[in-house]
């Protein structure tokens, strides 16, 4: 079962009420750990008259499976039935999330004799306690050899030494996510020399890496060739990962967030070795035409992110749709420079035909681009509009008449009004569902009449000024991928609105005219919405 055959202990009384170790989390395959608070039961007596004590007859294999279907309130109640649940739902933990403050060190030997066979483990610490040092990381190394996934968070007594020991003795790493640490590049060059099946690596404010252009390089190491994703947030000199990005060879993942420094140099010379690119994030990074230029050297590209960064123009899309005609999701976030628009799409529209998700946030394309991407990019099934100055009536329903495969389509802050929901009434014939957000044209009537038009899609409309909600293109698409919308810069006015819900037709009024105060409304989006949510939760 574990990683030690021997039977795990009790916890003492003082285990027991001590209660700090502990750690909620909402991932139900990642355990909360708390020390024992209530006395087990003795084992279930089996020759009781009338009883069958069916479950004690299971081999602790069959019941280890039982355990790990179970979510982890569930499993913690079931370890305090009786000794032998207890001994065996520590031995099939695999997954532990521990609260990393430094009065954890002295329960560590109690906790890992428990759970001995724990493969995936995160110690996060709140940033205003202490953390744990690298006396503890190396007890939890030495204990825990067999380890594949690592999260640390807010760890920030951690120092290169302790780094450094962990990696000797953890060698199967496999998955590595730090953020606000204190280490440096001796640490993590430590992880990357020892660990060479290292897979995965995400790094978030490394605060040890602060010496500007004179940081020590990280990497490549052994781990270069295995690392398949590269994950670097808000770091101030991020570019010393450079040697590391440029010999992983099989690197399939970069996403470069927030880091400072020039990035264009850096990707040509990325884009020259590593050619098997699939998925490229870049957010509020200083990158140029040249750089979307190198990257299209990555034939194999299907995803690409381009958040909030003006100096990206149509001429480096273009770049891109020339070269990379496997691409199935961009999302671009103009962030009102308008430096991309109809050529750099139309360009997409022409020579990217997998084209399946495509979100525009601050970009301000007209009926031209949009009409081609519906006529060339048949797979086009998600699609958001949000702070878009052009999309208004006429554009949806351009894409109404058009997309014929779109399957959820998300609209915010755009000038379109009740007529554009009519028109989507008419077209879209896979349409399954639609989000309205801050279109102020757009009333309740309007949505209500589209949903009772199309009784099998999910209409969500929402007029509120709620500071930040997201504007994904669907539940499973732009949010699955980590894209969050922010908040669109410039709200439109209700005088910029070319049409209102007082320009309607006469005929449309009296569609409207039917649902009008009907208490159903109301509860009818409240309800979708709630169910929305659930989805997104689970």
């Amino acid at each position: 079962m574990g990683q030690s055959s021997s039977t795990a202990g009790i916890p003492s009384a003082s285990d027991r009420r001590d209660t700090n170790y502990s750690h909620r989390t909402k991932n139900r395959s990642t355990p909360v750990i708390s020390p024992m608070q209530v006395e087990l039961n003795p084992e279930i007596p089996r020759n009781v008259p009338g009883t069958c004590d069916y479950i004690s007859d299971l081999p602790d294999e069959c019941l280890a499976c039982i355990f790990q279907s179970l979510g982890s309130g569930d499993r913690k109640s079931c370890s305090l039935v009786c000794r032998r649940w207890f001994r065996v739902e520590g031995q099939s933990r695999h997954r532990l999330s521990l609260k990393a403050e430094s009065d954890l060190q002295s329960l560590i030997p109690s906790i890992f004799s428990r759970f001995d066979a724990v493969t995936k483990l995160a110690l996060k610490c709140d940033r205003r306690s202490v953390s744990i040092g690298d006396e503890a990381l190396v007890q939890i190394s030495l204990r825990c050899r067999n380890l594949t996934r690592l999260k640390l968070r807010a760890c920030r007594e951690l120092t290169d030494a302790g780094m450094e020991a962990f990696a000797k003795n953890c060698k199967g790493l496999k998955k590595l996510s730090c953020g606000s640490c204190m280490f440096g590049s001796k640490g993590m060059n430590a992880i990357l020399d020892h660990c060479s099946a290292l897979e995965e690596l995400s790094v978030k404010r490394l605060r040890g890496i602060t010496d500007g252009t004179a940081a020590k390089p990280i990497g490549p190491g052994a781990a270069a060739s295995s690392l398949k994703t590269i994950c670097l947030k808000e770091l101030y000199n991020g570019q010393c990962f450079g040697p590391l990005i440029v010999c992983a060879k099989n690197l399939r993942t970069l996403k470069l967030f927030r880091c400072s420094g020039d990035w264009d140099k850096l990707l040509e010379a990325i884009a020259n070795r590593v050619t098997a690119l699939v998925e490229v994030h870049l957010e509020k990074l200083q990158v140029s035409d040249l750089g979307l230029a190198a990257i299209s050297n990555c034939l194999d590209l299907e995803i690409l992110h381009l958040v909030k960064i003006p100096e990206c123009t149509n001429a480096g899309l273009v770049s891109i749709a020339d070269r990379c005609k496997l691409l199935r999701k961009l999302h671009i976030d103009g962030w009102k420079t308008n430096r991309i628009g109809d050529e750099g799409l139309i360009a997409i529209a022409k020579r990217c035909p997998n084209l399946q998700e495509l979100v525009l946030i601050g970009v301000n394309p007209t009926s031209l681009s949009l009409g081609l991407l519906a006529a060339n990019c048949q797979n086009l099934e998600r699609l958001a509009l949000c702070g878009s100055e052009t999309i208004g009536d006429a554009e949806i329903s351009c894409i109404a008449a058009k997309c014929m495969a779109l399957k959820k389509l998300c609209i915010k802050s755009c000038p379109v009004s009740d007529h554009g929901m009519e028109a989507l009434a008419n077209g879209c014939p896979n349409l399954v569902k639609v989000k309205v957000k801050k279109c102020r044209a757009v009333t309740s009537e309007g949505a209500e009449w589209l949903r009772a038009c199309r009784g099998s899609l999910a209409v969500n409309l929402d007029t509120g000024d709620v500071e930040h909600q997201d504007a994904s293109a669907s539940d499973g698409g732009a949010q699955e991928n980590g894209a969050e919308f922010p908040p669109v810069v410039g709200q439109v006015n209700a005088a910029d609105i070319p049409s209102s819900s007082h320009g309607r037709s006469t005929m449309f009024k009296s569609r409207l005219g039917i649902f009008a105060g009907r208490s159903f409304v109301a509860c009818t989006f409240r309800r979708w919405s709630n169910n929305s949510s659930n989805s997104r939760n689970n």
